[in-house]
């Protein structure tokens, strides 16, 4: 049951940057290739955003209590190299959701707010990377980048 235990944090890792790449990279362009209009389009880009926001919610605090094993003053060994890029990666999902989608639904000043959503969402995604690659890093090579 430990070893379970030690792998859920690369699952949720895992889950985290996996849904961020297939909904940003992959549906939401096909969305808009293969819709007839871009508001019908953007319609359902934004309902798959708001989803995959819910997703990295979960999967950064599920890390977020992962972090420390029963309740121990320590953080684990793979929380000491990435907790902040857990915490980034969260706010970044918060602030995109509440701050930025309503004005990309809005069409407020469109073009501005897209902009600042995709760098946003591109952030999370290189937090969700950087906490993937150092979970799922050597036991080694971990304990060298928790040091960095």
């Amino acid at each position: 049951m430990s070893n379970l235990y030690e792998r859920i944090p690369l699952l949720a890792a895992a889950l985290w940057w996996g849904s961020l790449s297939a909904i940003g990279f992959m549906a939401v362009p096909m969305l808009f290739a293969q819709l007839p209009t871009p508001a019908v389009a953007g319609f359902m880009a934004a309902k798959l955003f708001a989803a995959q926001t819910w997703v990295s919610i979960a999967c950064a605090a599920l890390l977020l209590v992962l972090s420390r094993r029963n309740k121990e003053p320590v953080l684990q060994p793979w929380a000491k190299a990435c907790l902040g890029f857990v915490i980034a990666g969260m706010l970044l999902a918060f602030l995109v959701q509440y701050g930025v989608s309503p004005r990309i639904v809005a069409r407020d000043n469109l073009k501005l707010w897209h902009s600042v959503g995709t760098v946003m969402y591109a952030l999370q995604w290189l937090c969700a990377l950087v906490v993937l690659w150092r979970i799922g890093s050597p036991p080694s090579q971990a304990k060298a980048e928790a040091t960095a």
